[in-house]
């Protein structure tokens, strides 16, 4: 599995407990930044891990920032991206299984580094149901 990571500082702290988790499923990584909690506008390290995913060239992508709000906002401009704001694990499995989430926004300051992992384990193990979901899916594109 290909995964995308990016944020913006306030998320910088959890990003290396993040790739932790990646590598022991032996997950593929390309952070996008920033690499340091200086302060920084999260759309320069978001809009990479966006077009990563949309493309095609990652198979899913981890974004985290203070609120988490706005990296999901940036994201979900791109039209193959569909990316769920997670603050706990049921969250980040029904965007996975439901919604066929292919990016989840993590909100730093509002979760437990505890909960992060849980989050980023629901995310990268659930898979999409499909079925009635998909009917949905398909009419989420404008």
């Amino acid at each position: 599995m290909k995964i995308a990571l990016g944020g913006d500082h306030a998320g910088y702290e959890y990003k290396s407990e993040i790739i932790s988790i990646l590598e022991s499923n032996e997950a593929e990584i390309k952070d996008f930044g920033p690499f340091n909690t200086d302060s920084c506008d999260y759309p320069d390290f978001v809009h990479p891990v966006a077009n990563a995913v949309e493309s095609g060239s990652f198979d899913l992508g981890i974004i985290i920032c203070g609120s988490g709000n706005g990296v999901v906002m940036t994201v979900n401009k791109h039209q193959g991206i569909r990316c769920a704001l997670a603050w706990e694990a049921e969250i980040a499995v029904l965007a996975r299984s439901h919604n066929d989430a292919n990016i989840v926004s993590i909100p730093a300051r509002y979760v437990s580094l505890e909960q992060v992992k849980e989050i980023v384990e629901a995310f990268i193990t659930t898979s999409f149901e499909g079925g009635r979901h998909q009917r949905r899916v398909d009419k989420i594109r404008c």
